[in-house]
């Protein structure tokens, strides 16, 4: 436990002094490029200043942040309040943000006081990097650079996001997730290791709940032919019913495939 507390405070460390030399408004200037990146649907410079809360979002908690760490808490505090009304976003000064990070349309998104992200992130709307303790020390996540946080994704408790990490959209993150690994689910769990070709592509995530379904609908079946096999019941009309109906979910299931 010591070492993992020693870990997230050197990545914490590395990110303020790194913060440190290249200087507050670099940062920003810096943070104003990113969207050109990671956004095809950006045509214009002008659009940054009215379509891209995410950028603002991070831009006031860059100030904030600064504000918070030099001990003018309350008026972080107000600071962040008033960014929240314009941007939908809720981000604690006290978060831990390295650079190039940006999140995308950014409405719903939740940082936590004590998550720490490392630079190249890409975080879409609606995501939560929460807690899931009262207790005082760390107790968000850890984002570890590259990483993709899919959109609705609730990632809790002081885990880490391993480096290149790939969280799918709407899964519930509570344990660490390795790096180069995608997980997805609710709970999450990884489906896919040493992954390191490009980003997080939410076509090609597997339906976990249509194969398990899938498999219990067919044991269901082979239990009721073994049953009417072996006691000579004849289930003819119901088995007529139902084969309708199992059919048609698979069907329905089928057609939403890539």
């Amino acid at each position: 436990m010591n070492d993992e507390k020693d870990l997230h405070e050197k990545i914490k460390e590395k990110i303020l002094e790194e913060q440190k030399e290249l200087g507050l408004w670099k940062q920003i200037k810096e943070d104003f490029t990113v969207p050109k990146l990671n956004d095809p649907a950006l045509d214009s410079s002008f659009e940054l200043f009215f379509n891209y809360p995410g950028v603002w979002a991070i831009i006031n908690h860059r100030i904030a942040n600064k504000l918070y760490n030099k001990g003018w808490i309350k008026l972080a505090r107000a600071l962040v309040g008033i960014s929240s009304l314009f941007t939908k976003t809720d981000i604690h000064p006290a978060a831990t943000i390295g650079r190039r990070v940006f999140i995308d349309h950014a409405i719903g998104v939740v940082i936590g006081a004590t998550a720490i992200i490392e630079d190249d992130v890409l975080i879409y709307q609606g995501v939560t990097l929460g807690g899931v303790s009262l207790d005082k020390g760390k107790r968000h996540p850890t984002i570890r650079a590259n990483s993709v946080i899919g959109s609705g994704a609730k990632v809790l408790g002081n885990i880490t996001i391993g480096k290149n990490g790939k969280i799918g959209a709407n899964s519930v993150v509570i344990c660490d997730v390795p790096k180069n690994s995608t997980a997805v689910g609710v709970p999450a769990k990884v489906i896919k290791r040493d992954d390191k070709n490009g980003r997080l592509n939410h076509s090609d995530l597997p339906d976990i709940n249509k194969e398990m379904f899938e498999y219990l609908l067919k044991r269901v079946a082979l239990l009721e032919h073994a049953v009417k096999d072996h006691d000579g019941i004849d289930l003819a009309n119901e088995d007529h019913d139902l084969e309708c109906i199992y059919k048609k979910f698979i069907s329905a299931m089928n057609s939403i495939e890539k």
